[in-house]
């Protein structure tokens, strides 16, 4: 199922999300529901947060493809970095929650996290490239924190504008979307998204 997407600036994205005491079928539904609107929206990543949902839940896929499916999935429950390299990459990140906005972050290229999983195992595991990048992204996401608070204040505040003034004129609502629409939200009418998108990003998009 698709689920409505929370567009920034709302206080839901700066709220830190609660642990998930029990995986149960209702976390997995929405693990589930969580991939079918990321790719829905054409992203790689997802935090439960970004569709209303104060859990400690994401979801990754970075190397899905239009063409081809769904490639490897991560659902991550109370995701945890227990080590980060002192290597730092930089992408050119984007967020569903912030619609054509991009800037450059830097973080650590690899990331080691433990997390429990949708069986209710707990797992540790290493990250690194555009994966690590989007994991980081996405446990940002989890502790009320989104891409923009990584950038200077001049420009989080342009694309904080921006986005006002595109919400204010009911850009972001679906109910509002027509043959004429030319804002930049998806909702099948052939516009696609960056999801913290990279250099070594090899699904079907055009940055």
């Amino acid at each position: 199922m698709i689920l409505p997407l929370i567009i920034a600036p709302d206080p839901r994205l700066k709220t830190k999300s609660s642990p998930i005491a029990q995986v149960d079928a209702e976390i997995r539904k929405l693990a589930a529901d969580m991939f079918d609107t990321m790719y829905h929206e054409k992203g790689i990543g997802l935090a439960a947060v970004q569709v209303g949902v104060l859990k400690r839940l994401l979801v990754a896929d970075v190397t899905w493809r239009e063409d081809g499916g769904p490639g490897a999935q991560y659902a991550l429950i109370n995701p945890e970095i227990l080590e980060s390299s002192e290597d730092p990459h930089v992408y050119k990140e984007g967020c569903l929650s912030f619609p054509d906005q991009f800037a450059d972050v830097e973080r650590p290229a690899t990331v080691r996290v433990r997390y429990t999983d949708l069986n209710g195992d707990t797992q540790e595991e290493d990250f690194e490239g555009l994966l690590a990048t989007c994991i980081q992204h996405e446990i940002d996401h989890i502790n009320g924190i989104t891409f923009v608070d990584h950038i200077s204040l001049a420009k989080r505040d342009l694309i904080i504008r921006k986005l006002k003034k595109l919400k204010k004129a009911g850009a972001f609502d679906p109910h509002v979307h027509g043959p004429n629409c030319n804002h930049g939200h998806h909702h099948d009418h052939g516009h696609e998204h960056e999801h913290v998108h990279g250099p070594d990003c090899d699904h079907d998009h055009t940055l």
